[in-house]
């Protein structure tokens, strides 16, 4: 007859059966792939100066091509595969906004365009996205009717 066991015994049998976790390796990897996907939106940022974008407009550019960049690599299933390589090195950059947009609406395909991926796609980012948005408006909206404070 097995007798129960006591929460030392089981925490000490999780310990034991658990993988032990590299967390300097993990570091040293999420440092250096985000650190990477930084030089590639730096690179971005460069080109577009040289091709006489003024920084502001290269800016924006540049977050825009990175964004897309996140996106288009989620579709093909390449950016969750770093993302277990690279971890949070992933999540940080504005590649990752991009990543957290997409993925839900990926994995809602099957029940649907409307009700799968057009209720899904913002499920994560959504906050975010609407707020911002509502912000813009409103500010917009005191731009048009209230021009003497800007």
């Amino acid at each position: 007859m097995k007798t129960k066991m006591t929460a030392e015994e089981y925490n000490e049998y999780v310990k034991r059966k658990s993988p032990k976790s590299p967390v300097l390796a993990d570091c040293v990897k999420a440092f250096v792939i985000g650190g990477l996907i930084c030089c590639v939106g730096e690179a971005f940022l460069k080109g577009y100066s040289m091709m006489g974008l003024d920084m502001e407009s290269a800016s924006s550019a540049t977050a825009i091509t990175m964004v897309f960049l996140g996106a288009l690599f989620t579709g093909l299933n390449l950016y969750p595969k770093l993302a277990k390589i690279a971890g949070a090195g992933t999540i940080v950059p504005i590649t990752g906004f991009a990543n957290s947009v997409v993925s839900p609406a990926i994995e809602s395909k099957p029940e649907g365009y409307v009700l799968g991926v057009g209720a899904k796609i913002f499920s994560i980012a959504g906050p975010v996205i609407l707020f911002g948005i509502f912000a813009s408006m409103i500010a917009g909206l005191i731009y048009v009717f209230v021009p003497s404070l800007m």
